[in-house]
């Protein structure tokens, strides 16, 4: 069999694409009058294409379906929690036992119109979703955009992969396109209109951008889907304001139903779960070396059985990318309700879904420490107030995001939990939750020992201060309360005698408080036997003279 006609025969006859896009939400403005980041697309507006989706716990139990019963169970209970809440019917247990995720839609854009750089004729892909996920507490935002098409060739589905979720070209070819980027990408209403279009090609925007606010500019069809969420370094106003927290390529599930996917070579599962784009037939996109252990790192195969009348199904994960690939000719493979098709667009979207929110809320608190410590000015006391508040609400955000969406497992169910593991392993989320762990600690030790500190300068003070005090005491009570007789005196002569005895213990007790560390040190030195008489004296001397007094050993 030759390249091309292997090439021909290997059709895919339907293909889905999920891409996840993570983004880090930057807080809000004070006085802003919104609370939380999501009632932005709350608002009731005609220029607004947002809605809320409503759970199906929330509607009609009759109409509750059988896929929807097995997502659910598909998860352990305290996941179950994260991603569906708990509580009765009613609307009070609803606002308590909700879910503490918030999904908003928008359902304007029907197609979207890919022009590749090899050819001239460009293909049409159908929305299924538009979907933005929000999370309580956390300053992460989730673009989710789902796309399907039937009948492709198996380079244009790989080349779909590598090029669709870039935000931003990386550098721009000779012809003046953008690297890597699709030729032309255009998001299209369901009467064809042409609602945004991509700007890869406009090199001096991107470049001037990065220039002015040394941040990278994000694609204008992409800007045009998170409206009215802007961009937080640019000149737009917006009261939600949004910045990249990842690599500019999106993560993305993909799920190909082909004519026999037995037919697929090594190098071609490592193309799509590697998302390297199409290449020749039969080599592999990388060295013999680099893909020596592909199949022990990459690949699931419990099902794939690729020397059998069936082949089944191969699930493959680098993290980036979550592939299934199976055959359309089997019906539960391509069961949209409950085969493995319905599973890929619920249960593994959930399965790729959370490690990578995992992954984008500890990149977001470690933004926020490097920030809370750019901003530090030692010399500054409202800075170091500043920072000592910014640390404390990073601890409790991280304390509260540990218990209530950190997850070493999320089912018992064997598929499943190798996927969720395999994708953490390579995203190395446990990796980054430890350091950032050490780092909160780090800080919150010091903050710890800098408020003993504190504590222990204030006990000393009151104990000069207390010290100064006794003296008086004894002395005015070894003389007795009469020393100045002026009990019969009239009204005015002894409101003089307490006033100027009052100043005169009020400036005792603030020289007192001034000079209670030369005064502690006084007081150290005098207790130590080991000091001569002259350095006692000396250290007395240095209370008036205001410098440190000589220390012994």
């Amino acid at each position: 069999m030759t390249i091309a006609n292997r090439e021909h025969e290997q059709r895919v006859v339907h293909f889905r694409q999920i891409l996840l896009w993570p983004l880090q939400l930057m807080p809000l403005a004070a006085g802003s009058p919104l609370q939380q980041h999501h009632q932005v697309l709350a608002e009731e507006s005609s220029r607004q294409p947002w809605h809320e989706l409503a759970d199906e716990f929330s509607g009609d139990p009759g109409q509750f379906q059988e896929r929807h019963y097995s997502e659910f169970v598909t998860f352990l209970p305290y996941v179950q929690r994260f991603l569906y809440g708990e509580g009765g019917n009613d609307d009070c247990g609803r606002q308590l036992g909700g879910s503490p995720i918030r999904v908003f839609r928008r359902d304007d854009v029907a197609q979207v119109r890919m022009s590749f750089k090899d050819s001239d004729t460009p293909l049409c892909f159908a929305i299924v979703h538009i979907d933005l996920y929000f999370f309580h507490d956390i300053d992460v935002v989730i673009l989710v955009v789902e796309i399907a098409a039937d009948d492709l060739d198996l380079r244009q589905v790989q080349d779909t992969l590598y090029r669709f979720g870039r935000a931003y070209p990386p550098y721009w070819d000779e012809d003046g396109s953008g690297g890597h980027c699709l030729r032309l990408c255009e998001w299209l209403a369901a009467d064809g209109r042409v609602l945004a279009t991509s700007d890869y090609e406009k090199r001096r925007k991107y470049l001037t951008f990065v220039s002015r606010f040394r941040a990278p500019c994000i694609a204008s069809h992409w800007e045009f889907l998170l409206r009215p969420l802007v961009l937080h370094h640019s000149d737009e106003e917006g009261p939600v304001r949004y910045r990249q927290i990842e690599y500019h390529r999106m993560p993305l599930l993909a799920y190909l139903a082909m004519d026999d996917p037995r037919r697929l070579d090594r190098g071609d599962f490592a193309r799509l779960v590697l998302v390297g784009g199409p290449g020749k037939g039969g080599s592999l996109p990388y060295s013999d070396q680099h893909l020596e252990d592909f199949e022990a790192r990459f690949c699931y195969d419990r099902y794939w059985h690729p020397q059998a009348a069936q082949g089944g199904t191969r699930l493959l994960s680098c993290g980036h990318a979550c592939i299934m690939v199976g055959s359309a000719r089997d019906a539960y493979f391509s069961g949209a309700e409950n085969g493995l098709l319905g599973q890929f667009r619920h249960q593994f979207f959930l399965l790729a879904l959370i490690p990578h929110f995992h992954k984008a809320a500890l990149l977001m608190l470690s933004d926020r420490l490097v920030t809370a410590l750019n901003r530090l000015q030692i010399g500054n006391a409202e800075s170091v107030k500043t920072f000592k508040r910014d640390i404390r609400e990073v601890l409790e955000v991280f304390l509260r995001f540990t218990h209530r969406y950190w997850f070493n497992e999320i089912s018992d169910q064997a598929q499943a939990r190798a996927l969720f593991a395999m994708t953490r392993r390579h995203l190395g989320t446990e990796r980054l939750y430890a350091e950032l762990r050490e780092e909160i600690q780090d800080m919150s030790q010091y903050l710890d020992s800098d408020s003993l500190r504190r504590q222990a300068n204030t006990v000393v003070r009151l104990t000069v201060v207390t010290t100064a005090g006794l003296i008086a005491t004894i002395s005015t009570g070894f003389l007795g309360m009469n020393l100045i007789d002026a009990a019969q005196e009239p009204l005015p002569e002894r409101l003089f005698f307490f006033a100027l005895v009052f100043v005169l213990s009020a400036l005792l007790t603030g020289f007192a408080i001034v000079r209670s560390k030369r005064l502690s040190d006084f007081l150290e030195a005098l207790s130590d036997e080991r000091l001569p008489a002259g350095d006692k004296l000396a250290t007395l001397l240095a209370v008036w003279r205001g410098r440190r007094p000589p220390r012994g050993s």
